[in-house]
């Protein structure tokens, strides 16, 4: 017994770290293109780029706690640093949400969607 409250002690300040995993999606691409469009630009700011656009939902169903992926590539297309940012608000069921976020330089960007939740419809 002493040696599993020895274990706990040790095992549970480990539990509290803050994750070094990167958001990566959880669905297969083809599920998210039947799903949602991303339209995004990159455009300059006095504080450096900015990547801007729009989340297309294409289902009745509406999405909330959206994240997205940004990978900063470099100019042989290797990821070379990712970001993230939420889609404030959700994207409503066949509509689209805006989203804006301050990213590092890169010679390119690739965005995708890294995790959201269907929100029910008020059924049970």
């Amino acid at each position: 017994m002493r040696m599993l409250k020895i274990a706990a002690v040790v095992i549970a300040p480990l539990l509290l770290l803050p994750s070094t995993a990167l958001p990566r999606s959880t669905y297969a691409p083809a599920t998210l293109d039947y799903y949602f469009t991303l339209d995004w630009k990159v455009v300059d700011s006095p504080k450096g780029p900015v990547i801007e656009g729009f989340v297309y939902n294409r289902y009745n169903v509406r999405t909330d706690r959206m994240q997205l992926s940004i990978d900063q590539l470099d100019a042989a297309g290797q990821v070379v640093g990712t970001t993230s940012t939420w889609v404030i608000g959700g994207v409503p069921p066949n509509n689209r949400t805006w989203f804006t976020t301050h990213v590092p330089r890169a010679a390119s960007y690739k965005v995708e969607i890294s995790s959201f939740e269907w929100v029910n419809r008020g059924g049970a």
